[in-house]
């Protein structure tokens, strides 16, 4: 898709974290909550009360953790930036912060920004006229590892440097700051006094994290230096080590840390792709990391099969009865070409089926800890230009789709609540979630019609001749990765028909595939005896050919009478179709409504296209088709996403604890630059209007909590019914962890207490909640892993080559 007229220009949104980014997940860098447990409208305290699932992280005691030990947590790649307000800082620099640099409040387990006491003993505002003032008192403990006090001029250092009035300092981010007039000490070096320009209710995002005045005091430490290395910290640990080669940062105990001391004796993060966490797993070369649900299923699998003797039932040389009829039948055929690649293939296979089961026993090491990820994934129309420019057509898609299907592709086979998003700024759990989907409406295919119709797209309509070659194919049939390439991308366009029948029919064959899920394989001599059984009954090898060609004939046939000229093809004219059945194509102005739905090609993303697959169909009953593309995952976001090359698209956003001041860049009206460009800031759907910018305009000034949260709960009406975005679902986490890590795993809303993390003790069980003390309090966790293996710091005594 191109654009006519002016070109789109994303703007950087501000981002306090680290802005993530992936094929299918855009985060802001905003302090990320989780998403909601229902769709209906209903009483606020209620809807907020409890987030949609809880975190999995197998709490432990303090007393009940090893003293000591190494926990190698893998990240997607070593950051190049350890400065969090830059614009390249990613998840490995937020990692890094959250464990080696002061926060003023950090998340809680119901996504609230709550005061961190190592730091923080009060902050509070004291004036609100003329001026708002907040008043900090730090904690008289907190120092730097040089020694120095944090206080006053560690604040007025990072507010100079990301206040914007300063171009020399590159920074991604000045919101909250660019609205304080002054910072200055109060009473004593430990009481800071800010002092505000313009109100701003989300004061409590400022200086988490906070960098020493030795980053912030100047462009150069600000810009170069702080990349590299952090000479200056203030956490639990500090950074020992940055391993380029090895692609591991190396964190150790911070000997002047005055809170609880870290559990850990060191923390390694270590860099390893998601395509090739499996292999590390495997290996031993990492004890706790996020994996996909493929290899979360390895996971469960290699737990269900422990102590199996016999194959197992799945991953190579997996098949079903039908299969290895099949197989049994070429290789003892009388064609010696097909039985001497039929054997040599199952040497093949029993080969991999003996590494695959050596591997899942290696992988019994390890649980899955899930729950859902403080991010949702939404539909994003493109309303910039052609049919999605019409808001009545957005509605139409919107109104078409079923959310609460849509969430079960993804969440129902993972066990996690499959329940559609209902607010785009806050999530179940919050204070501020309230479900605002009503503003648009719920899934209504009559309405979407009405919707259709009244845009003026008919069904039945002329349409003018295509000059061009063939398009893609339409409503749901993917097309991409069997299509040739473009300038932008890998695009769509309709894929040969492929059969992957050998010729050799057997009664009763599935159209399973080896590797899928399926009940255990007969025993090999009751197969056998079964296999020669069906041989007597059917000739030999050669009738047996004879057979499936003229089986073939007859689908021939069949097609053909199918595509048209056989008798009784069709119904009598002016028959009415099927209840259901899907609606024709609309038309309008000579042109179909056909949308373009683009979509990343990569192993991690096959959710996102099942989910893409279901919209199809679901858009197909009302009349509109989808051409699908598949492109590249490096080139999802910059070459489609950001530059606005598509029509409908699949990609997620974390909602924010400060949603006045981090969604406002994602939902803001477009507006033109001055070089004729689209400035759009966040908003790649570029859908806004001016009624939601004031909402969120006067949410940022209003220092009443309960009225803030209400002008927050209007603007997400107002963004539900200009339906340029659609929540779909809440992403799952699931995370590897090793049997008996304790304290870490899916934390949901919650951000890491670092110190707290490391391995039980002999004998030791988790299910307490760790505190100051190191006692058990009274709740448990029963999906925490199973414990009693020795703990302490795992071997490291396997291969350093992952198997492949």
């Amino acid at each position: 898709m191109s654009h006519d007229g002016a070109t789109s220009r994303p703007a950087r949104r501000p981002a306090r974290r680290p802005v993530l980014r992936s094929a299918a997940f855009l985060v802001s860098g905003a302090l990320a909550v989780t998403a909601l447990a229902g769709c209906s409208s209903g009483d606020d305290e209620t809807e907020s009360s409890s987030a949609a699932a809880a975190q999995d992280i197998a709490p432990a005691a303090r007393g009940d953790i090893a003293d000591g030990g190494t926990l190698r947590w893998a990240v997607d790649a070593l950051p190049v930036t350890l400065n969090s307000f830059q614009a390249d800082a990613d998840a490995g620099t937020s990692r890094v912060a959250g464990a080696v640099l002061p926060s003023m409040y950090r998340l809680d387990n119901q996504g609230r920004a709550v005061r961190d006491p190592d730091f923080l003993e009060k902050a509070e505002v004291i004036e609100s006229e003329p001026k708002q003032v907040v008043l900090y008192k730090l904690n008289q403990q907190a120092v730097w590892s040089d020694g120095r006090e944090i206080g006053a001029a560690d604040f007025a250092a990072q507010w100079r440097a990301l206040s914007g009035k300063d171009s020399a300092y590159w920074t991604a981010h000045n919101a909250g700051y660019d609205r304080i007039e002054k910072i200055e000490r109060g009473k004593n070096n430990l009481e800071v006094r800010v002092t505000f320009a313009k109100p701003y209710a989300d004061w409590r995002s400022l200086f988490s994290p906070l960098y020493p005045k030795d980053v912030m005091g100047t462009p150069d430490a600000f810009n170069e230096d702080a990349r590299r290395k952090l000479k200056v910290t203030a956490g639990p640990f500090s950074v020992k080590k940055i391993d380029r080669d090895a692609k591991d940062i190396t964190l150790v105990r911070n000997p002047r840390w005055w809170g609880r001391q870290a559990k850990l004796e060191q923390l390694v993060l270590r860099a390893v792709p998601r395509k090739d966490r499996a292999d590390a797993l495997v290996a031993g070369k990492v004890d706790l990391a996020a994996v996909d649900p493929e290899d979360a299923s390895r996971i469960s699998l290699a737990d269900r099969d422990k102590g199996t003797s016999g194959p197992l039932a799945h991953g190579p040389g997996a098949l079903t009865p039908a299969q290895s009829m099949r197989s049994w039948a070429v290789a003892h055929s009388d064609d010696e070409d097909a039985a001497g690649a039929e054997l040599d293939a199952r040497a093949k296979t029993r080969k991999a089926a003996t590494k695959y089961k050596k591997e899942q026993s290696r992988l019994e090491d390890y649980v899955v800890r899930k729950s859902l990820e403080p991010a949702f994934t939404q539909l994003a129309l493109n309303g910039s230009e052609g049919p999605l420019a019409d808001e009545r057509v957005r509605r139409a898609v919107a109104r078409a789709i079923d959310r609460k299907k849509l969430a079960e592709v993804v969440l129902k086979p993972l066990g996690l609540p499959a329940h559609p998003v209902g607010s785009h700024l806050a999530l179940a759990g919050q204070q501020a979630y309230a479900d605002s989907s009503g503003a648009l409406g719920g899934q209504d295919t009559t309405e979407a019609r009405a919707l259709l119709a009244d845009a003026g797209w008919v069904s039945g309509g002329p349409l003018k001749k295509e000059t061009a070659t063939a398009k893609p194919k339409t409503a749901g049939n993917v097309s991409g990765s069997e299509g040739k390439k473009s300038k932008a991308g890998t695009e769509g366009e309709k894929g040969a028909a492929s059969d992957s029948d050998d010729g050799t029919g057997i009664v009763g064959e599935s159209d399973q595939k080896p590797g899928d899920r399926q009940p255990p394989l007969l025993d090999p001599a009751r197969t056998a005896a079964y296999q020669h059984a069906a041989l007597l009954r059917q000739a030999d090898a050669r009738k047996l050919r004879e057979a499936d060609k003229e089986k073939k004939h007859a689908d021939q046939y069949a097609k053909e009478a199918a595509q048209g000229g056989a008798p009784g093809a069709y119904a009598p004219k002016g028959t009415a179709a099927p209840a259901g059945a899907p609606a024709g194509p609309l038309a309008k102005d000579g042109k179909p409504l056909t949308l373009r739905f683009v979509l990343p090609s990569g192993p991690g993303s096959d959710s996102l296209r099942a989910v893409a697959d279901r919209i199809s169909q679901m858009l197909e009953k009302i009349g509109i088709r989808t051409e699908t593309s598949k492109v590249a995952d490096a080139s999802y976001f910059k070459d489609h996403i950001a530059s606005g090359q598509y029509d409908m698209a699949l990609y997620s956003w974390p909602v924010s604890a400060f949603p006045a001041t981090d969604a406002r860049p994602i939902y803001a009206k477009p507006v033109p630059a001055a070089d004729g460009s689209l400035t759009v800031e966040q908003n790649y759907t570029r859908v806004g209007t001016d009624h939601i910018d004031q909402l969120f305009d006067q949410a940022i000034g209003e220092l009443d909590e309960g009225e803030e949260r209400s002008l927050v709960k209007q603007a997400d009406a107002r963004i539900w019914a200009a339906a340029g975005s659609i929540p779909l679902y809440q992403r799952p986490e699931l995370v590897a962890a090793r049997r008996g890590v304790a304290n870490a795993g899916a934390f949901g809303f919650q951000e890491p207490d670092y110190e707290d993390i490391g391995f039980l003790k002999a004998g030791a069980r988790p299910g307490a909640e760790p505190n100051a003390s190191g006692k058990a309090s009274s709740s448990a966790d029963s999906s925490a892993s199973p414990s009693g293996k020795s703990s302490g710091r795992p071997s490291e005594k396997r291969s350093e080559k992952p198997s492949e």
